[in-house]
């Protein structure tokens, strides 16, 4: 599924232009979802966390008792080497991925003889940083490592995200507030959250029902470096309700932030500004 245009696709040894078509019908990956992936950005002209996506999605692949078959470094030059044929302002969604294409006697289990890889560049803009949302409970929840693999970035996750976007957005909001198996707060439906109380920064403490995000751990780093406490601990939904400011954090928009949840309004604040600015700061520094 296209979101973005210009899409160009590592596969089978070439790069191929436009939405290329990467797996057959009868692969595991199609038919038993057995996909990883990941997705890191070009956009002011640099890569933040390359490395870290990179080596991430085959992490991912083990998890899915699948073997990589890119080393990480070669990763990134394919990945350096796609990006030429982008304007150097582009903004392009970086998006590797694994599946399985065979599967043992019972077909169930991926086997790591073979497995398919590619490599898609999409560009996609970053959203305004005027942009915000807001949010909705939903009654799903994040599974747990004894339910799903939630211990990679698996495409067959996913499904569970769609069903929270779509409760919440029939009423009216823009992503879902997620809860883990315990009734604590995980995440969002696509991304992961923070809250800021009384100058401190607080986000859920990751606990195995969610990928604790690349962009988090950078956004958590630079604000430590810059003299704020952030801690993260068990978070109830109570918690945010009282919350001073409220905002997400992922790789497609880097730092989104959040001036609803349910019936409760919030002030796009000075903590989420500076994160912001540290965020910027840190990765233009990298270029």
């Amino acid at each position: 599924m296209a979101t973005g245009k210009n899409i160009r696709t590592w596969h089978n040894g070439q790069w191929h232009e436009g939405d290329a078509l990467i797996m057959r019908a009868a692969d595991h990956g199609a038919w038993l979802g057995s996909s990883v992936f990941d997705g890191a950005r070009l956009v002011k002209g640099v890569t933040p966390d390359l490395e870290a996506h990179c080596a991430r999605v085959n992490r991912s692949a083990v998890a899915m008792m699948l073997k990589p078959t890119v080393q990480t470094d070669d990763m990134i030059e394919m990945v350096r080497e796609g990006l030429k044929a982008y304007a150097p302002d582009a903004a392009v969604y970086i998006r590797p991925m694994y599946w399985g294409i065979n599967g043992d006697a019972t077909a169930i289990v991926p086997q790591p003889d073979e497995t398919g890889f590619a490599l898609c560049l999409e560009e996609i803009p970053m959203a305004p940083d005027t942009a915000s949302v807001t949010l909705g409970y939903t009654r799903f929840r994040r599974p747990v490592i004894d339910t799903a693999v939630v211990n990679a970035k698996a495409g067959a996750l996913y499904p569970n995200n769609a069903r929270m976007l779509a409760e919440v957005k029939a009423r009216g909001f823009n992503n879902a507030l997620v809860a883990d198996a315990m009734g604590n707060v995980a995440e969002t439906a696509t991304a992961n959250v923070f809250m800021v109380r009384d100058g401190v920064v607080l986000t859920p403490v990751p606990n195995g029902t969610f990928l604790s995000g690349i962009t988090r751990a950078r956004h958590i780093a630079n604000l430590r470096a810059d003299g704020m406490e952030v801690v993260e601990t068990v978070l109830t939904f109570d918690d945010f309700a009282v919350a001073d400011e409220v905002f997400l954090t992922g790789n497609m928009s880097k730092i989104t932030p959040v001036t609803r949840i349910e019936d409760r309004s919030y002030e796009v604040g000075p903590v989420t500004r500076r994160a912001r600015e540290l965020y910027w700061d840190w990765a233009l520094s990298e270029a």
